[in-house]
């Protein structure tokens, strides 16, 4: 209600609504239940995503930013405001045992929910400051699935957290980047803004590394590791909203979040002063 209070509309000018989770499965989907409680049209076109661990901020946006971009406005599929929501429950899975990642996944994640609203022409009278989505790239690479993911176990969810996790995080994320970047014909250097997930503390040093940045570069996404912990898909939000409230300097900012899969994606927007 707030990120709609925020972009100036009403309920009814909903025309899509994306929600991902890994957190709870439910049937009928989660996205009918918030349709409910926010007074969605009965038309609206809604999309539960599942499965998709911290990564899922970013598919869960391409969708959005596909359902946007339709040709033909009035066709099937063509929307020209879309909810997206990320929403983690993380204390429902801390199922406990003596296993070194078990136990770091319990000290480390923690509960959240993001919103964001999407819109095809944005009233540039509303919002403060345009957010553009420019260019976006994925990568899945199912052969180190094991790597990060829930299993079942005595009927819940047991989370698995390898060593090698930064690493992968770390080289699928420079992967993702360089690739957006040349086909954006920019550097590295053109960024002023990085939207990252953290995973972690070791993760976040990793990516550092990885990409070549500061400590100062990832201020955000090591800021709300601190205050909030790990909130799996719905990270990113609370990043992208803490370089909003420090007024980041606009340009080129780049988003991006990793997890089971296992995958990385990211996406380049265009942000005004």
């Amino acid at each position: 209600m707030r990120a709609l209070d925020r972009a100036g509309l009403v309920p009814d000018e909903i025309d899509a609504v994306v929600v991902s989770t890994c957190t709870g499965y439910m049937c009928p989907g989660l996205s009918g239940y918030v349709a409910e409680r926010v007074g969605l049209r009965a038309d609206v076109q809604a999309f539960d995503l599942v499965g998709q661990g911290c990564a899922a901020a970013l598919p869960n946006l391409q969708l959005g930013q596909a359902l946007l971009g339709a040709s033909t406005v009035g066709a099937s599929g063509s929307c020209q405001h879309v909810l997206s929501i990320c929403v983690e429950v993380s204390s429902a899975a801390m199922y406990l045992d003596n296993d070194p990642g078990v136990i770091i996944s319990a000290c480390l994640f923690g509960d959240g929910a993001g919103a964001v609203v999407l819109s095809r022409d944005p009233d540039p009278d509303i919002a403060s400051r345009s957010i553009e989505w420019i260019d976006s790239s994925s990568l899945i690479d199912p052969s180190e699935r094991r790597a990060l993911m829930f299993e079942q176990q005595d009927g819940m969810l047991r989370n698995v957290l390898t060593r090698p996790v930064p690493r992968l995080a770390a080289q699928y994320a420079q992967r993702v980047l360089e690739v957006v970047l040349k086909r954006q014909n920019l550097a590295s250097q053109d960024i002023s803004a990085w939207i990252l997930h953290a995973g972690g503390r070791d993760v976040l040093l990793a990516i550092e590394r990885s990409l070549e940045l500061q400590p100062y570069d990832l201020r955000y996404s090591a800021a709300m590791l601190r205050e909030y912990g790990n909130m799996s898909s719905a990270f990113v939000y609370f990043v992208l909203a803490a370089a909003l409230a420090d007024n980041a300097p606009g340009g080129w900012w780049w988003l991006s979040s990793f997890g089971a899969g296992f995958s990385c994606h990211g996406a380049l927007l265009k942000v005004s002063e």
